[in-house]
């Protein structure tokens, strides 16, 4: 490529955005526009899906202007482009225009890597937009929408907000704009359960932690409020399982450092300090004797059972009585 494009200059002549997250793609497009619409104010923004651009079109978009205006050409899902057309895109890579910027979103996969080499050997500008299929992934990103502006929220309410949110990061960043928009300080857990109660992973968490806590009456009470709002009974076996499991994990590992034991167990730090207050008091029988009262509520609500309702009453009353025999209460 004639120009250096470095990674960091979002004026580079060509940005390849290289995977399957729309919002992160979206997001490498916005960058390029408005780096150059702080350039020049009257940038021309062509964006561009493969049946739009033809053979030819890309050479007619970068062809010199009268005025040297400076312009922004977007391809989205440049995997599909034609033969024909990725020659041509092939062939720009060589000898890029001045004051234009070509954004190529491309999926990443086996379909299209001829163009996707090409423009990486050209040494065109890459932003990584991979989709976040992991928790942890999804955490990182919350964090770092808080931290892009300028906000602290304790590890805490980025668990919260990504318990209450799910995978969507679409929503995940309008959340947290709207918490960094209508709060001020630090923002806690109390604050994201303030927003989002009733949505159905953060009501399905709570009923667990109150139960393995012991606190049988109020498990009840977020139980009832998650089925009147339409929470999947199976969400809360889930969350049941989970919290006791955790429990179960933590009393069989090693002491250590909550850095050192959330490798050990795949839990994120903060989890360690929740689950070790917890689970003071519960004994191994305890766990024993919840495991088996939530795999009896699971297959009740998974259709092996009459009433769902009745059954995850049950499992949580056992699992309350489990932790409070354990605390020996």
């Amino acid at each position: 490529m004639a120009r250096n494009a470095a990674q960091d200059n979002p004026l580079a002549p060509v940005t390849l955005a290289v995977g399957q997250e729309d919002l992160l793609l979206d997001r490498a497009v916005q960058q390029v526009v408005a780096a150059a619409r702080a350039a020049d104010a009257d940038t021309d923004v062509r964006d561009l899906t493969p049946d739009q651009l033809q053979p030819g079109t890309l050479a007619e978009l970068t062809s010199p202007s009268l005025f040297a205006e400076r312009k922004v050409v977007v391809v989205r899902n440049a995997q599909d482009l034609s033969a024909d057309t990725i020659k041509d895109v092939k062939a720009y890579f060589g000898a890029p225009a001045e004051e234009i910027t070509l954004v190529l979103l491309h999926a990443g996969g086996a379909k299209g890597k001829g163009l996707l080499d090409a423009a990486r050997k050209a040494g065109a500008r890459e932003v990584a937009c991979p989709k976040m299929t992991k928790p942890a992934d999804r955490l990182s990103f919350v964090r770092g929408e808080f931290r892009t502006l300028g906000r602290s929220a304790t590890p805490e309410a980025c668990q919260a907000l990504v318990d209450s949110i799910g995978s969507d990061l679409r929503e995940l960043a309008s959340a947290v704009s709207q918490l960094v928009a209508d709060v001020e300080g630090t923002i806690d857990e109390a604050v994201v359960g303030r927003y989002y109660t009733g949505r159905a992973e953060a009501s399905s968490f709570t009923v667990a932690d109150r139960a393995v806590e012991g606190r049988a009456a109020e498990a009840l009470e977020a139980l009832r409020w998650s089925l009147s709002t339409g929470v999947a009974p199976v969400l809360i076996t889930s969350a049941l399982a989970q919290g006791v499991r955790a429990i179960g994990k933590l009393s069989s590992a090693r002491g250590g450092r909550p850095a050192d034991l959330a490798r050990e167990l795949g839990m994120p730090p903060w989890k360690i300090d929740r689950v070790r207050q917890q689970m003071r008091g519960w004994t191994p029988d305890g766990v024993a004797i919840a495991l088996r009262a939530v795999a009896e509520a699971d297959a009740g609500v998974k259709g092996g059972g009459d009433d769902p309702e009745y059954a995850l009453e049950k499992a949580v009353v056992t699992v309350a009585r489990a932790a409070r025999a354990s605390r020996g209460r």
